[in-house]
């Protein structure tokens, strides 16, 4: 291969197929590295230890990518210690104007594009996907790519459901927002808690800045739709169900149609006790949660309670059915979009 990209090493998959440990998850993700010709490019996240350690296995070029802004965090040490030695690297950088994507290059930097300018980013708020266009970026680069075309790329991919089905997409349904995502392990729980928070901020908007606007009030109600696979370990269901509790403040936990050697509604109680035991905790956000294991029947049930201002999340199972429900509920209601934009989104201010 000419370009590998690794872009994480979390505990999706833990004790399927032998894997154990992230260690071994480790090993097995490095396999693309090391088949890295000397004449190709691995792409690794200098955030993640266990990614940044397969740098040393790679018989080609490296090149980083990293979300670290301050020089205490080891992603930006390692990028300026890359980069020192000749090395290439793709960063954000905090600006007046906004937070930047930059190319290091040795000892020059030359600017890409700011992130509240990416539409999947959904004007900066999902911070999975500003993680994700350092990596496309900095693959596109490696592979020959220049940076104007680089920049027209990150300008025009969005989230829509057809440019990526399951990823994000956002419909409105008379006025009632809704994302629709394969969010299905607890790494990816954890980042969406962090994109609903900021989606959820009542902020005051300016173009061209970004930022959490933690201190913002929240406005409307965030209603989780979600569910796990089956083979996930019990203790992995559990912390799923336990974070999203941080995020929602209505939840309705549904099953895959192949509940993986799962009896009916037991992948969902794991989940539910994990919401159960984060509010014996006393700081979760979640008043209610329930089961309906059907996984339309869920959708409907959320598409229902929910009023104006309110953002509904669904971790689906099946994004086609999904999708086609949310746009007959729009289309019953007269007011809703199938085209939504989130490149349409100011950025918060920061």
């Amino acid at each position: 291969n000419d370009v590998a990209v690794v872009t994480n090493v979390t505990g999706d998959h833990l004790g399927l197929g032998g894997i154990d440990s992230i260690g071994q998850l480790a090993n097995v993700k490095g396999v693309v590295v090391e088949a890295v010709p000397r004449s190709g490019t691995a792409v690794l996240n200098a955030d993640d230890n266990h990614v940044y350690r397969m740098g040393r296995h790679c018989a080609g070029r490296v090149v980083l990518f990293s979300m670290a802004t301050a020089k205490a965090e080891d992603g930006y040490d390692r990028v300026d210690g890359h980069t020192s030695r000749g090395g290439a690297a793709f960063r954000v950088e905090p600006s007046s104007e906004g937070e930047l994507i930059v190319l290091k290059l040795g000892s020059r930097t030359m600017p890409v594009l700011y992130t509240h300018l990416i539409p999947a980013t959904f004007g900066g708020r999902a911070r999975m996907n500003v993680a994700n266009a350092l990596a496309a970026a900095a693959a596109a680069w490696a592979a020959g790519a220049h940076l104007h075309d680089i920049r027209q790329g990150l300008r025009t991919f969005s989230t829509s459901f057809f440019q990526a089905p399951g990823r994000l997409n956002l419909v409105e349904v008379g006025g009632v927002r809704v994302i629709i995502d394969y969010c299905h392990n607890v790494d990816g729980m954890r980042q969406l808690a962090d994109f609903v928070g900021r989606m959820m901020v009542d902020a005051p908007t300016k173009p061209g800045r970004i930022g959490a606007a933690a201190t913002a009030s929240r406005t409307g109600r965030a209603i989780g739709v979600i569910g796990i696979p089956g083979d996930r370990r019990d203790d992995d269901q559990q912390q799923y169900g336990a974070i999203a509790a941080g995020a929602f403040d209505e939840i309705i936990v549904r099953e895959d149609k192949n509940l993986r050697g799962r009896a009916p509604g037991e992948a969902a109680l794991n989940v539910i006790q994990g919401i159960r035991a984060a509010q014996s905790d006393g700081s979760p956000r979640v008043g209610k949660a329930e089961k309906i294991l059907d996984e339309m029947t869920a959708v409907r049930a959320a598409l229902r309670r929910a009023s104006p201002g309110d953002l509904i999340v669904c971790c689906v199972d099946d994004a086609i059915d999904v999708y086609r429900e949310a746009m007959a509920a729009a289309g019953s209601i007269g007011g809703g979009s199938a085209f939504f934009d989130p490149g349409e989104l100011e950025a918060p201010e920061g």
